[in-house]
């Protein structure tokens, strides 16, 4: 059974920085792709920026530049550097791996 968890999450000021983790239990294993998304109040789910194996990214438009998808391997967890923070980025965040996702962790951008 695998389960992810995020953390990190929590209130900030516009401009300011946040890191969310997201730590994976359970056993899994080959060539899995992670992904972070968000949901912002009265909003759809969204893909905020993903990252391969080999460290390949992608990010959604509205956050090149401000954030940055890692992962480490050996530890089995993966990071969302979140810096330059605007309230439209207020959202709930949520870990993905393939079919398993984590429960979110909140993130609250206000002055």
């Amino acid at each position: 059974q695998v389960q992810l968890v995020e953390s990190g999450g929590g209130s900030v000021q516009p401009g300011g920085s946040l890191r969310l983790s997201c730590a994976i239990s359970g056993s899994i294993s080959g060539d899995y792709y992670v992904a972070w998304y968000r949901q912002g109040p009265g909003q759809q789910r969204e893909s905020v920026a993903g990252i391969t194996r080999g460290g390949s990214t992608n990010y959604t438009d509205s956050v090149k530049g401000r954030f940055t998808i890692s992962r480490d391997n050996a530890k089995k967890t993966h990071y969302l550097q979140m810096n330059s923070l605007q309230p439209e980025d207020t959202a709930v965040y949520y870990c993905n791996i393939g079919p398993w996702w984590g429960r979110g962790t909140l993130v609250t951008v206000s002055p």
